[in-house]
C-alpha cells in the first residue's frame, strides 16, 4: 500500500498506530519527536506523514513549517490531544500551516484509516 512516516513522542500510542497501519498493509517508519522525524523524512520516501503536534525537542508545528513548501507537496495528518481544551487551537494552526487532515486525540481506528485512505486515494 503506502509508506507512512509516523511521529509521536508517546511510545505506546505510536506503537498502536503503527501496528494498526501495518495491519492494513502500510509500511510504517516511526520517529519519537519532530527532530528525529525530519531527519528520517529524506530517507523514508514516505507517501504520507502523520505527526503529533505537542512533542519535546521539535514540535509537530515545526515539522509542518519545515515541510510546507516542499515540492512535491507532503501529505500530512496532524493529531493532538493538547490538554485543557488546547487541541482545537493546535489543530486549527496545523490546518493553516498545511496539514491536509487533523485528528483530535483520542480518535478511532476508523477515523485514522478514513483520513489515510482519503489522502492516499486523492493524492493530496
Amino acid at each position: 500500500m503506502a509508506r507512512i512516516l509516523l511521529i509521536d513522542d508517546d511510545n505506546a500510542f505510536r506503537t498502536v498506530l503503527g501496528l494498526t497501519l501495518t495491519h492494513f498493509g502500510h509500511a510504517v517508519v516511526e520517529a519519537r519527536n519532530g527532530r528525529e522525524g525530519l531527519e528520517l523524512f529524506l530517507d523514508a520516501s514516505a507517501d504520507l506523514l502523520i505527526t503529533d503536534l505537542v512533542m519535546p525537542e521539535k514540535e509537530g508545528i515545526e515539522v509542518l513549517i519545515a515541510l510546507r513548501d516542499r515540492l512535491p507537496p507532503v501529505n500530512i495528518i496532524a493529531m493532538s490531544g493538547g490538554g485543557l481544551g488546547k487541541a482545537e487551537t493546535y489543530l486549527r494552526s496545523a490546518t493553516l500551516l498545511g496539514a491536509a487532515r487533523v485528528l483530535k486525540k483520542p480518535f478511532s481506528n476508523e477515523a485514522l484509516l478514513a483520513a489515510v485512505n482519503e489522502l492516499l486515494a486523492d493524492g493530496k
